[in-house]
Parts: structure tokens; sequence; C-alpha cells
């Protein structure tokens, strides 16, 4: 065992694709979601990296089932996002995609609006209870021990496939 150790070192606070971000060091996990909360993609990143630049590429991966015949429907109808994702450059490609984006907008105005306030209500306790999941069930995801992004991300994905099964086998 004691060799073993010595050869292959636990890559706690390092390895590729960490770098320093606004809490330290370390990545961001990104995922996409049902509205039940059942994950259906997920990336990684370093910590440092822009939210906004992976919410189309993981998007594109994901194909929304119909149960009809012909090419599967890729569209979604409807992105719930926190205020990190408020871009105007985003807002307008979803609009063209036909995708009706409910997100808060950040707000950046010291002058107050005028007339009654308008709270958007958006869901994100789904997507928080993802991540929930996957810091309560599998702690190896709290903290990244190894080196090689390919194998924390094949933990990750072997994570969803478990919430899945749970959810398809036992209800």
């Amino acid at each position: 065992m004691a060799p073993s150790m010595a050869r292959f070192p636990p890559g706690k606070g390092g390895g590729e694709g960490v770098a320093h971000g606004g809490k330290g060091k370390g990545i961001l996990i990104h995922s996409l979601t049902e509205g039940n909360g059942m994950p259906l993609a997920n990336r990684t990143t370093p910590a440092n990296g822009d939210e906004r630049a992976q919410v189309l590429p993981l998007r594109e991966v994901v194909k929304v089932r119909t149960g009809h015949r012909g090419r599967p429907r890729k569209r979604l109808k409807v992105i719930a996002t926190d205020k990190g994702y408020d871009a105007k450059a985003l807002r307008q490609q979803w609009r063209k995609r036909g995708i009706r984006a409910q997100l808060p907008k950040r707000v950046w105005k010291t002058k107050k609006p005028r007339g009654r306030p308008i709270k958007p209500v958006v869901p994100r306790f789904q997507a928080e209870r993802t991540f929930a999941w996957f810091q309560k069930k599998y702690r190896h995801l709290v903290v990244r021990w190894e080196r090689i992004a390919t194998c924390f991300e094949a933990f990750l994905a072997v994570a969803t496939i478990h919430i899945w099964i749970q959810r398809l086998i036992l209800g």
C-alpha cells in the first residue's frame, strides 16, 4: 500500500483544469437539469472561467425526446438560470431559437424604478437540488482529488447515471 501511495499521490489542490476563482482554487461544475432537478448534462471548467460561455455547449448536448418518430427535438421551451447567466447576447440567441428565458436581470442601476416592482419567479431550487445530491451522496465530488480532469468528469458522469437509475428503478 505505501509504495503505491508514493507513486500516485492524491491530487488535492492541483491538476489540470484547476484555477484560482472567487473562492480560491478549484473548478466549476455546470449542470443542465430538467424540471424535477434530474441532471441532463454536466460540464466542468476552471473556477475563473466564464459561466455564460457554457450554456450553449450544454444545451447542444441535450436531445429532447417526444415519443414520436423522426428527428429528435433539440429545442427547449423554457430555460431558467440565475443572475450570473444574464447577458443581452445570450437572451438574443435564446429568443432567436424560440427559447423563453426565465431569469432575473442583474441590477446595476442605482435609480429605483417607478411603479410596482416585478419579481420574476425563477425556480432555482431544482438545480440546487442536483448540486445537493452531488455533495451529499457523492462526497468524492466535493473536493477534487484527481489530477487528471478526465477521471473527475468520468466520476461526475457515473454519479449522474446513478441518480437516474435510482429515479427510474426505485421511483
